[in-house]
């Protein structure tokens, strides 16, 4: 993908428990605190965390259309879509200190 992809620029869900969401929040947060990071990823990051809020502020306005995903798929109550560009994972998923329950969290079972 070339980095004017259209492709790149969809927001796909990623159906974050909140000890998942928590740990991407404290990985971004450190990389963002800690050593420089290139100023376009560290962009894509903190796109990423304002997501990780706005996810949080969707579940309280409008949390009928997440309630109904979780009856249908057993998923605990503290479940909701993160949504995320592939540019945005990729920053994520490039993070050394991310642990690998959130990494598995954003790569396979509840990403859709």
């Amino acid at each position: 993908m070339s980095v004017h992809d259209p492709a790149q620029a969809v927001l796909v869900p990623h159906w974050l428990s909140a000890g998942d969401r928590q740990e991407v929040e404290r990985a971004v947060q450190a990389a963002l605190d800690g050593a420089p990071v290139h100023p376009v990823a560290a962009v894509h990051l903190a796109e990423v965390l304002t997501e990780l809020h706005v996810a949080a502020a969707r579940e309280v306005v409008w949390p009928a259309p997440t309630a109904r995903v979780r009856r249908a798929t057993g998923w605990g109550a503290d479940v909701v879509p993160v949504r995320l560009s592939a540019v945005e994972l990729a920053s994520v998923l490039s993070l050394p200190g991310l642990a690998p329950v959130a990494r598995e969290a954003l790569t396979g079972g509840r990403s859709a």
